[in-house]
């Protein structure tokens, strides 16, 4: 992380960084501005340019469409490029289930498949597991030799994955960026097998969230610029591909047939929150990750979700409900360093604070798009923090329960739940702070 952390200072230093994040926050919310107008546009031009768009509500159904496809096509095989969204809606176990094999082709996304894992980063997700025990891993499950040699272990995953591209059925893949004005698929890519899985095979499906489209092809320039710089510390990554329909008459390779598929799966609610919105503005870079101090030191699977770290504990409520994830925003420090280095200014702090609240709201009444409002709240708390309001607004019997409380000290308790199961239990002092502080003044008189 650190490693990450000073490729990305080092890549922006050419650039007016502030300057670029402006820009970039300012393109991502002008297309959520114009979100529902822009879906209508990107899904005409998508189709006029060969392209068969498909909308899913939730990831159930964005399973059920891709599956339709695939038996479509009588597919027995899938090869996918790297798509959290896929990850999202456990498009692997859903294609299991009607025997169709999906194998990862991205070699983090690979190792991890091998493994039986879930990725516990976004941009890297075997960043979790040194060289042996990719080394052993890859000798048990695929017969590679035991190697120290990071070349010769990639290669050789390499020369599994060709034969791979060559027989699958449907190649899948994600997409950073969906573009109304042209209807395109923009795909950025570092080992190319983003580029063997969309034009191997012969129908190629992308599958994205709604929120990842932008208005202009011009728009995507300085969100690529803040993209890699800010995953990889990159100035571009190796491969940028731009995807607009399939094969045409005279061109010699390319999939005959391209589907896009646009996953709502809660993002909609998300829209409808003015403050919450600007959830919806990540491009996916991983930066909060690298920089936040807890994520760096206890890593991804920790969060028990598809996306980790500050992005994950502000997206996953609204994509799972707050009764599955109500530790999620409390597990931050707010010390800020995700809002500090997200390049196109999400307030993740602010936004966390939003979801705290949104937990321990006791108002049904209030109207809220987070599933799961209040969920933390419980009636003991309340009667203790109303207990607490009601003795600081009355000082004789505020006075009164301190003299008390400090005579019957030695009867707090030594076990406080998981509190003391690494700290000593808090007693309360034999002197409040008010007769420590009048003590010292008649002293110095």
């Amino acid at each position: 992380m650190d490693g990450l952390m000073q490729k990305r200072a080092t890549a922006l230093q050419d650039h007016d960084t502030e300057a670029l994040r402006d820009l970039g926050a300012a393109i991502r919310q002008r297309a959520l501005s114009q979100l529902p107008d822009l879906l209508e546009q990107l899904e005409a031009n998508c189709t006029r340019n060969g392209i068969q768009v498909h909308w899913a509500q939730d990831g159930d159904q964005a399973c059920q469409i891709i599956t339709d496809i695939c038996q479509q096509q009588g597919a027995r095989s899938v090869i996918k490029g790297k798509s959290m969204v896929s990850e999202e809606m456990e498009l692997n176990h859903h294609l299991a289930e009607v025997g169709i094999t999906a194998l990862e082709s991205d070699l983090g996304e690979y190792i991890v498949q091998l493994a039986e894992e879930t990725p516990s980063h976004i941009i890297m997700p075997a960043i979790h597991k040194n060289t042996e025990e990719i080394s052993e891993l890859l000798h048990d499950k695929t017969g590679t030799q035991r190697s120290q040699d990071v070349d010769y272990l990639t290669a050789s995953a390499r020369a599994q994955m060709r034969q791979a591209f060559q027989r699958a059925d449907v190649g899948l893949s994600g997409a950073n960026f969906a573009i109304a004005e042209t209807g395109t698929l923009c795909l950025v890519e570092n080992e190319g097998n983003g580029r063997m899985s969309t034009t191997v095979p012969p129908c190629h499906i992308a599958v994205t969230g709604i929120e990842k489209v932008v208005q202009h092809l011009a728009d995507v320039p300085p969100l690529l610029s803040l993209l890699t710089r800010s995953a990889t510390g990159q100035h571009i990554t190796t491969y940028l591909n731009m995807i607009t329909g399939p094969r045409k008459a005279e061109e010699q390779d390319g999939p005959q047939a391209v589907h896009l598929v646009l996953v709502d799966n809660g993002r909609s609610d998300i829209y409808q929150d003015d403050q919450l919105l600007d959830t919806l503005r990540c491009i996916r870079c991983g930066a909060c990750m690298n920089h936040c101090p807890v994520y760096t030191r206890v890593g991804g699977h920790t969060y028990g979700t598809t996306y980790p770290g500050p992005i994950g504990k502000i997206l996953m409520p609204h994509l799972l409900g707050l009764e599955d994830t109500r530790d999620l925003p409390s597990a931050s420090s707010l010390c800020g360093a995700c809002g500090e280095v997200c390049p196109v200014r999400i307030p993740i702090p602010e936004l966390l604070v939003r979801l705290r609240r949104e937990a321990v709201d006791g108002d049904s009444s209030r109207p809220s798009v987070v599933r799961g409002h209040g969920v933390k709240r419980h009636w003991t708390e309340v009667g203790v923090w109303r207990a607490w309001a009601w003795l600081n607004s009355h000082p004789r019997c505020y006075r009164a329960a301190l003299r008390l409380v400090m005579a019957l000290r030695f009867l707090s308790p030594r076990r406080l739940g998981g509190w003391t199961r690494y700290r000593k239990a808090p007693r309360p002092a034999a002197r409040s702070l008010h007769q420590h502080l009048l003590q010292r003044n008649r002293s110095s008189s």
